[in-house]
């Protein structure tokens, strides 16, 4: 393991969140404990189901119909892309 102070580990903050993204082990030493860095796997359904407690079923249910709902206004033109200055005006 790899294991550096918050001073070092700050200035090459993003070289060790690669490493560690990579799956090598980088650990931060932090007053008498050292902290390891790793990758997390993170789904959106883990979200909903922790805040939640929707099922799984709830999660691809909601997902259909979002993508109906969307499908659907697409068609009927009541979707448009605007650039953020165009968003502030219309914002007021």
């Amino acid at each position: 393991m790899k294991t550096l102070t918050i001073t070092e580990a700050r200035k090459n903050l993003s070289r060790w969140l690669a490493a560690a993204s990579r799956g090598e082990d980088v650990g931060i030493i932090c007053g008498a404990d050292i902290i390891s860095l790793r990758k997390v796997e993170v789904k959106s359904t883990d979200y909903a189901q922790r805040e939640y407690g929707a099922t799984h079923e709830q999660v691809a249910a909601l997902e259909q119909a979002t993508d109906r709902r969307y499908q659907r206004l697409k068609r009927s033109s009541k979707l448009v892309s605007v650039t953020a200055g165009q968003l502030r005006k219309r914002l007021g």
